[in-house]
């Protein structure tokens, strides 16, 4: 697998002297095509920076940011607007489906923008919400869908214009447990076929059974990388629920002791088996 993107040391600060604050700190980072990555962290750790940069919404104060071969941080704001357009998909935590659409109209309104909206682009959009199980929603307002539905919605319209990074935002925040596998799966499903490549910000950690590796960032910093599958998977077994009554009671999550254990000679407070080198805490609310 070649890589689509690649970082070298990204910082982004905010403010000028004593009131500037360090938001990412010297990222370096390299994502291949065919590859689901999950980018996790406590609030405030600068995940979320960091993936607005990705998408071009941001721009570094210092670093490369490289797409298909293409520096980003090169880029003035009109030709960044340009290659978002054409070369990110993009999810949110809320879809922003466009409520007056119906859901191929949402997904083709991509196409539009681009003055890509032709019969292949038109067969492709239907395809993809077919693949996504919504054939029979295709002509569905946005309020005549389930939260799951939207959201599967906004992945088809992410990937329709055929983009070489595919980013998502807390795809899951708004759904029940059982839809919010259905979709991060099928979204890893996507990212696979397509050949994408895909990160995803998220604050369930269950959602990492469906990753190819996890990258964990703590106060603006990467401070580990996971790749090895047996160990994504214990971390996918454990939910910050589980931890944060783990960390009360000294109970094993799922028969795994997760307290007064050291990780690389630091102490786990809070919810992570000792066989992970990931020692922050990971109660949180937002970012």
């Amino acid at each position: 697998m070649s890589a689509a993107l690649k970082t070298e040391n990204v910082s982004k600060i905010y403010g000028k002297g004593n009131s500037a604050v360090t938001a990412v700190d010297q990222v370096s980072i390299e994502i291949k095509l065919g590859e689901f990555v999950a980018l996790v962290g406590p609030s405030g750790s600068g995940k979320t920076s960091m993936l607005a940069m990705l998408a071009a919404l941001l721009s570094p104060t210092s670093g490369q940011i490289i797409i298909g071969g293409e520096d980003l941080s090169q880029m003035g704001e009109n030709q960044r607007a340009k290659f978002r357009g054409h070369k990110i998909g993009f999810t949110f935590q809320a879809n922003n489906l466009v409520p007056f659409l119906s859901a191929l109209e949402n997904v083709e309104l991509m196409l539009r923008l681009n003055g890509k909206l032709d019969k292949a682009g038109k067969q492709r959009a239907r395809e993809l919400l077919v693949r996504l199980g919504l054939e029979d929603r295709l002509k569905n307002l946005p309020s005549q869908l389930s939260g799951g539905q939207q959201q599967r919605v906004a992945i088809a319209r992410a990937l329709v214009h055929q983009p070489e990074v595919v980013l998502a935002d807390e795809p899951t925040a708004s759904l029940d447990t059982e839809r919010a596998y259905q979709v991060v799966e099928t979204f890893a499903d996507l990212i696979h076929e397509q050949n994408r490549a895909g990160i995803m910000v998220t604050h369930d950690l269950r959602m990492t059974k469906y990753v190819d590796r996890v990258i964990h960032m703590v106060d603006g910093k990467v401070t580990n990388i996971l790749d090895d599958r047996s160990q994504i998977d214990i971390l996918a077994k454990t939910s910050s629920f589980e931890m944060a009554e783990a960390a009360g009671s000294g109970a094993p999550v799922n028969g795994i002791p997760v307290k007064g254990m050291p990780v690389n000679g630091m102490p786990v407070d809070l919810g992570y088996p000792a066989s992970i080198p990931v020692v922050q805490k990971y109660v949180f609310a937002g970012d």
